[in-house]
């Protein structure tokens, strides 16, 4: 009989400092939900038109800020899940390799500008100078020139801002978060349209729900 009480009372105080399984799985779902997301993150949901939790489920499994733009642009371009997308990043590919593997050409990056930037723009649109338009495909772009080509892509075409504009504040060592606070604070009239981006954001969005 004793032995029995002493299993009870054992038993009883186990329950009473150990959390539910069902509560600690609501604090981590609580604690996921709740992530933070910048007006950055929302930019970069309007422009590619997914929901605002993907981008926060995309930033969650370690893709770095300024890289959010590059997996759903690739995605959007090669008609794939983002989600195929980021495994993949997650595995160690490097974003060309990536985009080779969708059959993505590096002309899909090019962004025209009327100036000869310097670092880092120099070495990502140099690469599309030296060479003929015709012997483009024979372009490899390092991380580094394809988040600087894709993030100019998006600043300039969401809030309708000149190139050069991205392009100078890049020049300054600035980081695409504090671009984005400047370009958004200084858009042209009229910038910020989301149905300027309806043939991206259409494909983006039937493809953003995949997992």
């Amino acid at each position: 009989m004793r032995h029995i009480m002493f299993t009870l009372s054992l038993a009883g105080s186990l329950l009473a400092v150990t959390p539910a399984v069902g509560d600690h799985a609501d604090a981590q779902t609580a604690f996921s939900v709740s992530a933070q997301i910048g007006d950055f993150h929302v930019a970069v949901a309007n422009y590619y038109r997914v929901p605002e939790r993907e981008v926060i489920v995309i930033r969650e499994r370690r893709i770095p800020d300024d890289e959010i733009p590059v997996a759903l642009f690739i995605a959007h371009h090669a008609g794939v899940p983002w989600a195929r997308v980021v495994d993949m990043r997650l595995r160690g590919d490097s974003w060309w390799n990536i985009s080779v593997r969708f059959g993505l050409s590096p002309e899909v990056y090019y962004v025209p500008v009327s100036v000869t930037p310097g670092p880092p723009y120099g070495r990502a649109l140099g690469h599309y100078k030296k060479k003929r338009r015709t012997e483009w495909r024979t372009i490899v772009l390092t991380d580094a020139d394809i988040v600087n080509l894709v993030e100019l892509r998006f600043l300039t075409e969401h809030y309708r801002v000149e190139p050069e504009r991205v392009i100078a504040l890049r020049s300054k060592d600035r980081n695409f978060i504090e671009i984005h606070s400047d370009v958004r604070g200084h858009e042209s009239p009229g910038g910020h349209d989301d149905d300027d981006h309806g043939k991206q954001g259409s494909k983006g969005r039937g493809k953003g729900h995949k997992e």
